[in-house]
């Protein structure tokens, strides 16, 4: 087969393009560039240079074609332009999900197909596979890797059925020591290379360094909310339905300024997330305070005192049906039924025992136990056993 490798300049792509050309396939390596404004990079650092030069020198060593495409106006728009709208919401987008959904696995695809690719290739830990329904129509498999610790498969869960039919994932069966170790053994020059940390291809950037570049400052204030407050004290009401009770369970509370106590300042709620804790500047308290809740209309950050403020913690969490997505459309859920899974929010989460809910406007997460700091805009995904079946975005 002819596939084309999407080669990063990191050693899990070296690796994938090695693997492949071992078994006999013809390989195209295409590295591509999508962030040209190097202001926001860290100091000393361009990223895309230094990758692409690396990608280049594994193709070299490989002896497989190599080109770079510039996909950084399309990455701007379908990526960074969206994020930026999502975080000025008070919501708290993934942009390596995005990523995979809009560039990878769509506009990039299409490229390596227009080359005459019979299939793409990441260096994802995760794995694809395929079984025939009696109909005689594949269905394919979006896998957990076999790396627990560097499993991938949440960042994926946005492809469709299309997508994952021209996909492989061929380190998904390894570790990333194993990984590595393959690297050494035939000299590449990324086998001791540090795992990027940056954003999805704009590299060495953290992401509040990124915003703040991006976004205006707008000072505003830090309100504290404390464990006896009203709002936690209420008393659970009757429901009438099952639906009414996941409502109240996802339910978002809408702090006042009244609720709580005024206790500092900060430089523009759209550069924190729900549960952040750090770079917040409050003293004299036990234990950390914690982002339970962002007004972005009047530019207020509620926050708690500890981990297990009763504000941080929801037993479910809310889809709207426009944000549904199944990678198996074939077990996609009707109105009124429910299915035992396990579930995450977050790529580093464990997964969580939950149930789903469909019903007519909705997708419900009801978790077994409860879970902390749910935000608005991130991706739920849900499994079983080590297959990724379907997704959505938190309301």
């Amino acid at each position: 087969m002819k596939i084309v490798v999407g080669l990063s300049g990191g050693v899990d792509s070296s690796v994938t393009a090695y693997l492949l050309q071992q078994q006999g396939h013809e390989v195209v390596a295409l590295f591509m560039r999508n962030w040209n404004d190097a202001s926001v990079t860290l100091e000393d650092e361009c990223p895309w240079i230094e990758d692409s030069n690396d990608a280049l020198m594994v193709a070299q060593k490989l002896g497989i074609p190599f080109q770079v495409i510039d996909m950084s106006e399309l990455y701007k728009e379908r990526i960074v332009d969206y994020m930026f709208a999502e975080y000025e919401k008070g919501r708290t987008p993934n942009p390596d999900v995005l990523c995979n959904r809009e560039v990878k696995f769509d506009v990039f695809m299409k490229t390596a197909m227009s080359l005459g690719a019979d299939k793409v290739a990441t260096g994802h830990y995760a794995r694809v596979n395929s079984t025939f329904d009696e109909s005689g129509k594949e269905i394919f498999h979006l896998l957990a890797g076999k790396d627990n610790n560097k499993d991938q498969s949440y960042f994926l869960c946005q492809l469709s059925q299309d997508q994952l039919s021209k996909a492989l994932f061929p380190i998904g069966e390894l570790t990333k020591p194993q990984v590595r170790e393959i690297a050494k053994e035939i000299g590449l020059v990324t086998a001791d290379k540090k795992d990027s940390q940056g954003l999805c291809f704009i590299g060495k950037v953290s992401l509040p360094q990124f915003l703040q570049q991006q976004l205006k400052p707008n000072e505003g204030e830090i309100v504290e909310i404390f464990k006896d407050s009203p709002l936690f004290s209420e008393e659970k009401p009757e429901f009438t339905s099952k639906e009414e009770e996941l409502e109240f369970l996802s339910r978002k509370i809408n702090y006042k300024k009244s609720d709580g106590k005024v206790i500092g300042k900060h430089q523009g709620a759209q550069f924190f997330t729900i549960g952040q804790s750090r770079g917040l500047g409050i003293g004299g308290h036990k234990e950390s305070c914690f982002i339970v809740s962002r007004d972005m209309e009047n530019n207020i950050i509620f926050v708690g005192e500890g981990s297990h403020f009763p504000g941080l913690h929801k037993k479910a969490l809310k889809i709207d049906n426009s944000e549904l997505h199944w990678v198996r459309e074939d077990m996609k859920l009707q109105n009124g039924e429910s299915m035992e899974v396990m579930a995450r929010f977050r790529y580093r989460q464990s997964l969580q025992k939950a149930t789903i809910f469909q019903f007519e406007n909705a997708l419900y997460v009801e978790f077994d136990e409860l879970q902390s700091a749910i935000a608005e805009g991130q991706f739920a995904s849900w499994y079983i056993d080590e297959e990724l079946i379907g997704s959505g975005v938190i309301a």
